[in-house]
């Protein structure tokens, strides 16, 4: 018996990295899973992947800076097993530069997903939790929505964004059995951070090999990066009963990060 037994969930930005080990462990506790992701190949993978497993789960491909994307996947995803109890906002993606150089088409892009994907998808669950009188809405945000570093002016922006919807989000529903919380890692070892290594080392001007220690472990106090399915044990924890009383929190796990 899982501590998610007889719930489902929607993860979005599923296909791979963290989204794919919260979307696994879910799993694990019983959950069906809707594997939401813009990318078919890894999404159904990730799909496949909990089926082979014993589990529950079907493939939802969609664009979450979209609103109709996002309002057919969610309908899609509580007609398929009966009820909508999970929501996960995980998608995202990065582009570094410095802001006197960004392209405005990636600032647009970083935005709509993060962001207004977060919105979206949680405007479109709420009312199928708010009827049960319990649900979950997990935003997976990140320590770059409390502080900031240079060249990254999109994502922060998001997910500083982030931060302040899962506030107003918990206030909005509490009392309904309803919570909203927010996840805010350091550096997760996922592709999305293995692919910054070239356009940081550009940007500080350092050779490749330094980036990981320089750049992004700097901060940590823990000097490892932090493993996608420690992000998915305090999600796992955070839709369960257990945390029936967290709401509108910010929870960090980065190593230490904002404790200077």
């Amino acid at each position: 018996m899982g501590m998610l037994d007889g719930k489902a969930a929607v993860v979005t930005g599923a296909g791979s990295g963290i989204g794919r080990a919260i979307a696994q462990a879910l799993a694990r506790e019983g959950a069906a899973l809707s594997v939401a992701d813009i990318e078919e190949g890894g999404g159904q993978a990730t799909a496949d992947a909990i089926v082979r497993s014993g589990g529950r789960a079907q493939f939802l491909r969609a664009d979450v800076s979209r609103s109709e994307d996002v309002r057919v996947m969610i309908a899609q995803a509580a007609a398929a097993f009966g009820r909508l109890d999970i929501l996960v906002n995980n998608a995202g993606l990065q582009h570094v530069a410095p802001i006197v150089d960004y392209p405005e088409d990636r600032w647009n892009v970083l935005i709509g997903v993060m962001l207004t994907g977060t919105f979206l998808c949680t405007r479109y669950a709420l009312p199928h939790m708010i009827e049960r009188q319990w649900g979950r809405v997990v935003n997976v945000a990140s320590a770059h929505g409390l502080v900031a570093s240079p060249f990254k002016s999109a994502y922060v922006a998001a997910k500083h964004g982030v931060v302040g919807f899962t506030k107003v989000a918990a206030w909005e529903v509490a009392g309904s059995g309803v919570t909203v919380n927010a996840v805010c890692p350091g550096y997760v070892r996922t592709p999305l951070v293995e692919k910054q290594i070239a356009d940081q080392a550009r940007v500080h001007a350092i050779p490749e090999s330094d980036v990981v220690t320089r750049i992004m472990l700097e901060p940590h106090a823990i000097k490892r990066m932090i493993e996608p399915d420690e992000v998915a044990a305090m999600v796992v924890y955070l839709c369960s009963d257990a945390a029936g009383m967290v709401t509108g929190t910010a929870l960090t796990m980065d190593a230490g990060w904002t404790a200077r």
